[in-house]
């Protein structure tokens, strides 16, 4: 730039003015335009060879056939093959004996932990712990029981879902909503109830609930209320709650019930994935 521009070298001005200072109208150095052209050259070339522009459903495709989703799917297959023989043997073993087996049992935790991060952790949390709801796999308390077989149960065919027959499967009446008990006697049973796990929030309603609890609870959860696996009756007694233990929290449950589901992964995922997930929640620290 320049306030006078030498008007004797044959190079002309832009034309702009600022505060008095005029610009060269200069070439662009030819390296440069040539840097610039053939930018361009690869910019096309790399829209024919390869997805390149946003269609309404995809990009086109490229001439290449190139697609990351296919490399990525090649590399899977590729491990799939590398571990064919794992695979067979976790999808036919009988998952007490996974343990005797020190090379199984690695790939099984191994490949479970994919698995659960992949399908479970968006219910059970990324460490397992559970939500309000949604059980914690960390501790000794299990609805169905919780050896490998019966998680392995529990992930082939889910719990309270119509889409399996062999689905675990338990109801809980709403003894509130369809006026099976009146508002009094549902406090004295909540009452009753907390106090079995710790105090009640009225000792003299929990004394006259235990009657209610009998007549209407018991066949459940059992009689000193520590429940019942083949029901899927929860243990009153152990101050594990799924969906809270507070007053509102347990009478909310006794006037309208619960009903969790959980999806069934058979026919979602492949025998081995699902005995693996299931060597991985047994191994966690809760399984019995």
């Amino acid at each position: 730039m320049s306030n006078k521009p030498d008007e004797q070298d044959g190079v002309p001005t832009t034309g702009h003015s600022w505060d008095g200072i005029e610009e060269f109208d200069n070439p662009m150095p030819r390296w440069w335009l040539w840097c610039f052209y053939a930018t361009i050259v690869w910019g096309i070339g790399y829209s024919i060879a390869y997805p390149a522009w946003p269609m309404i459903n995809k990009a086109t495709a490229g001439i290449l056939g190139f697609s990351t989703r296919g490399d990525l799917v090649e590399d899977l297959q590729a491990a799939e093959a590398a571990h064919a023989d794992l695979n067979a043997a976790l999808a036919s073993i009988d998952l007490t004996e996974v343990a005797n087996n020190a090379e199984l049992d690695q790939f099984a935790v191994s490949k479970g932990a994919a698995v659960y991060r992949t399908w479970c952790s968006q219910c059970h949390g990324s460490g397992a712990a559970g939500a309000v709801g949604f059980p914690n796999l960390l501790d000794d308390a299990w609805l169905w029981g919780g050896d490998i077989e019966a998680i392995q149960t529990t992930v082939m065919h889910g719990i309270r879902n119509e889409e399996d027959p062999d689905a675990r499967y338990s109801e809980m009446p709403r003894f509130g909503a369809d006026d099976l008990l009146e508002s009094e006697q549902i406090d004295q049973v909540v009452n009753y109830v907390m106090s079995l796990s710790g105090d009640p929030v009225d000792a003299e309603a929990a004394a006259a609930g235990e009657e209610v609890y009998m007549d209407n609870c018991a066949a459940c959860h059992a009689e000193d209320g520590t429940g019942d696996r083949e029901q899927g009756a929860p243990n009153l007694t152990d101050a594990v709650w799924l969906y809270g233990g507070d007053y509102d929290a347990v009478m909310e449950s006794v006037e309208n019930a619960r009903f969790g589901v959980m999806p069934p992964w058979q026919g979602r995922l492949t025998q081995a994935e699902i005995n693996a997930v299931s060597v991985y929640v047994h191994q966690l620290g809760g399984g019995e």
